[in-house]
């Protein structure tokens, strides 16, 4: 497993649930934080209370938004270097041509399915 230690920013808790099953199903060593406000992943990662090697965040939550947290990050010198994933219902090429300008390492429409999710994990992580 190329990431064992994870970050997930999603304000779903089903989302979460499901992502953190499915990274359970691949792998049992595989640790994941799961944060449903943005803002609270920065600061958390900004005062190195956590540090991931890998993080993965929706798009569209309340407050801060994952096109600004990705700007953020992106502008930390401590945090430039973890590859931030999109993992968004969001299909539109022009939102996708946008994250990948700011910085994004990927770009995966959740999919509908489980094992579509667990398929695009493994094609990252693995």
């Amino acid at each position: 497993m190329t990431y064992r230690n994870i970050l997930l920013i999603e304000d779903d808790p089903d989302d979460q649930e499901i992502f953190i099953s499915v990274l359970q199903s691949i792998s049992d060593s595989v640790k994941c934080i799961a944060i449903g406000d943005a803002e609270l992943a920065l600061d958390k990662l900004k005062n190195k209370e956590i540090a991931p090697e890998i993080i993965f965040i929706d798009l569209n939550m309340p407050m801060m938004n994952g096109i600004q947290f990705l700007t953020e990050v992106k502008e930390q010198e401590i945090l430039m270097e973890i590859p931030v994933i999109v993992l968004t219902t969001a299909s539109d090429p022009g939102i996708i041509k946008k994250v990948k300008y700011l910085g994004a390492y990927d770009y995966i429409i959740k999919p509908s399915q489980y094992g579509e999710l667990r398929k695009a994990l493994v094609a990252i992580l693995v």
